[in-house]
């Protein structure tokens, strides 16, 4: 089972919850850290890293020798990774989206793909876990083709936790593509309300089967609570906010370990997901 876990907003526990799941399932479980552009599961998990991988992703480059400066490549790309100066194209990697378009169009076939690199993979073990770590390279705006790279770490034999950047933008939505569920993760206040009900609309959009894990739950307001009620969300679990908890996330600790019954609660958690997919699957 592919089981994403996401939150509208940063800050929310979300990380904090996946490691604890990952450790909770009695079977075979797989970490995948898709939050690239700040992955911190490997401070909780500790795992022994056993190979790395490159990501490269595909960006033109253009024989000027061929080029005629008829400017089709530059018209083609939406976001203006080529533009056309002095009747010759300049290309800016950054922007480039990896489409592979201005190859197609291009009728001097003078622009082919070259690699360049986005970001990195650490595959590691921690005990019965086994880890995929993302990290974006620093000056790289591209997120989703690192994703994408990280989730092919993921097992058929075994439950694949993926742990997904923050927010509701293209990384998030890369990040929750093809899991068989999501948690949402928030907290009750204002901010926690707002960016959930942002998430809420992005998961029910993409059709995947979703509920709610309300983290520091005593802390705030009941409005989350009154608006999964009226939406008619599960609320998975609620998670107190407590001094053993904070202490065991300075640490670097499992958090189950620091709150009497709550790997238990973890583990009906994972049976109860479980059940739901196999039900929407049928």
């Amino acid at each position: 089972m592919r089981l994403a876990v996401a939150s509208g907003k940063g800050g929310t526990g979300k990380t904090t919850l996946s490691v604890s799941l990952a450790r909770a399932y009695e079977g075979p479980s797989v970490y995948l850290d898709c939050d690239v552009e700040e992955p911190n599961g490997n401070i909780f998990l500790k795992p022994e890293i056993v190979n790395y991988a490159t990501v490269k992703t595909p960006v033109p480059q253009v024989d000027e020798d061929r080029c005629d400066g008829c400017g089709k490549c530059a018209e083609f790309c939406n976001f203006n990774a080529i533009a056309i100066a002095g009747g010759k194209p300049i290309v800016f990697p950054e922007l480039c989206h990896g489409c592979g378009g201005c190859e197609m169009v291009c009728p001097a076939k003078a622009i082919t793909e070259v690699g360049r690199k986005a970001g990195s993979i650490a595959v590691g073990e921690a005990g019965k876990i086994s880890t995929a770590e993302g990290l974006l390279d620093i000056g790289n705006a591209m997120a989703p083709p690192v994703i994408r790279e990280v989730k092919k770490y993921s097992r058929e034999d075994a439950l694949n936790i993926i742990d997904c950047p923050p927010g509701n933008s293209c990384p998030m939505i890369t990040a929750v593509q093809g899991a068989d569920f999501v948690i949402l993760v928030t907290e009750p206040t204002p901010f926690g309300l707002n960016d959930l009900i942002l998430a809420v609309e992005t998961v029910r959009e993409l059709g995947i089967p979703f509920g709610v894990v309300i983290n520091r739950s005593d802390s705030g307001d009941g409005r989350v609570v009154d608006y999964c009620t009226n939406e008619g969300i599960n609320l998975l679990l609620e998670i107190p906010e407590s001094r053993e908890l904070a202490e065991a996330y300075s640490k670097g600790a499992d958090m189950a370990d620091s709150v009497p019954g709550l790997e238990d609660r973890l583990k009906g958690l994972i049976s109860e997901i479980e059940q739901t997919a196999a039900e929407v699957s049928r």
